[in-house]
């Protein structure tokens, strides 16, 4: 089979009724449909957010139509001080997975993506991890604001996600990989990892997410963009699903030739999807590179191979007007190198004018989608494509589109 071909069909929009500011998790808990967007806990830089929530229905149409007042906000782990072990910052859930060893299916994962500061997250000289308040760069709200380090960690629900256990956290870049002043001008992230997507293939977890830290330590006068570039884009780790109750340390990047680096080491993006400097691509710290980001992956039955879509990134803070896809054809993700064989993304939506974030493949309500339970890490021939539009101060998560995967016979 040759790369697989994606056709965008123009289709009635869809507007979604609640916020999201993140991929859109979604799962089947026994007959319910259930979706996961939003954002919870603190944030010093726009205040502390209760949007996490959750909306459920017997079809995938009747969830996303939920009005705001019919969303519930899941009982949380409470943030704890700084210096206190436990949750810090932000969360946002990227994908919910459902534990296959529960038979009465309630037990779910969720990667989420997770955001510090200084503040929230002080420097710790014994165990190394937090942030020292030194050159840090701009943040969204101006020169006078800070911005994140993202983190990605695992939350545990064992009543189909009503409420959730932090489980801490499984990949993050330590402070001396951070990028400061004065070459982060980028105004996105200080550095770190997040915006992931994660698959369950064979006996792991496979998560895919945004590498945006220095691939060695950060020096002011050593620095150099070009090596911060050849660190960054997408990368993968893995976790062993028999380590998920006890994540922290366990998960493994991608090195080159193996998982074989530890969970706050330096690994290896995907190569075929670097965008070249000689393309534009450059390194996260600056505001002209271009960079894919925010990768939401699937597993497609009708293809039987994976599919990526992701954002590009072409100015400062992510601002980007396309969407991207690319395909892996090897449906064992551990055997050799087969993770990282992954085609040159390809352009599937461009809307000049507006910034769109966050693309997701999700499924129809229909007999066929409902009886293969399709969720946005499982789908057929045919999916609803949604992203977060913004444009003229407004920034709906919708879908205009559909999109219909085709095989090709080409070698």
């Amino acid at each position: 089979m040759g790369t697989p071909i994606a056709k965008l069909i123009p289709s009635e929009k869809f507007v979604f009724n609640s916020f999201v500011d993140c991929n859109m998790a979604t799962v089947w808990v026994q007959d319910t449909f259930r979706i996961f967007p939003g954002k919870y806990g603190e944030d010093p830089l726009w205040g502390e957010a209760h949007e996490l929530k959750y909306a459920s229905g017997t079809s995938v149409d009747q969830a996303f139509r939920r009005s705001p007042e019919e969303f519930t906000e899941p009982n949380m782990p409470k943030n704890v001080p700084p210096g206190e072990e436990g949750l810090h910052g932000a969360v946002w859930f990227e994908t919910v997975y459902k534990d296959s060893r529960d038979t009465g299916e309630n037990t779910l994962y969720a990667l989420y993506h997770n955001e510090n500061y200084p503040s929230t997250l002080p420097y710790d000289p014994i165990t190394k991890k937090g942030y020292m308040e030194v050159n840090w760069p701009q943040g969204l709200l101006g020169p006078e604001t800070k911005t994140a380090v993202c983190r990605i960690g695992i939350m545990k629900s064992i009543d189909g996600g009503m409420s959730w256990e932090n489980k801490g956290i499984v990949l993050e870049d330590l402070m001396p990989r951070l990028i400061l002043k004065p070459h982060n001008t980028g105004i996105n992230f200080a550095g770190g990892v997040g915006d992931p997507s994660a698959v369950v293939n064979g006996d792991y977890i496979y998560i895919f997410f945004g590498e945006y830290g220095y691939p060695g330590e950060y020096n002011a006068a050593s620095y150099d963009a070009d090596y911060e570039w050849s660190g960054q884009c997408i990368s993968i780790a893995r976790i062993p699903l028999s380590e998920i109750d006890a994540p922290v340390g366990k998960a493994k990047r991608w090195g080159g030739i193996a998982f074989d680096v530890s969970s706050n080491g330096i690994g290896t993006p995907i190569k075929s999807i670097q965008i070249q400097i000689e393309d534009g691509g450059g390194p996260t710290s600056s505001p002209t590179a271009k960079y894919f980001w925010g990768p939401s992956v699937s597993w497609n039955n009708y293809l039987n191979c994976w599919v990526m879509l992701m954002a590009k990134a072409e100015g400062p803070s992510w601002k980007g007007s396309s969407i991207y896809i690319s395909f892996n054809k090897n449906k064992d993700l551990g055997v050799a190198d087969n993770s990282q064989e992954w085609s040159k993304p390809e352009l599937l939506l461009d809307k000049p004018g507006h910034t769109i974030w966050y693309p997701s493949l999700q499924p129809f309500a229909n007999e066929n989608d409902k009886k293969h339970k399709y969720t946005s890490v499982m789908l057929g021939k045919k999916a609803r494509l949604f992203y977060k539009d913004i444009h003229d101060d407004k920034s709906p998560y919708l879908s205009e589109f559909i999109v219909e995967f085709e095989q090709t016979n080409l070698k």
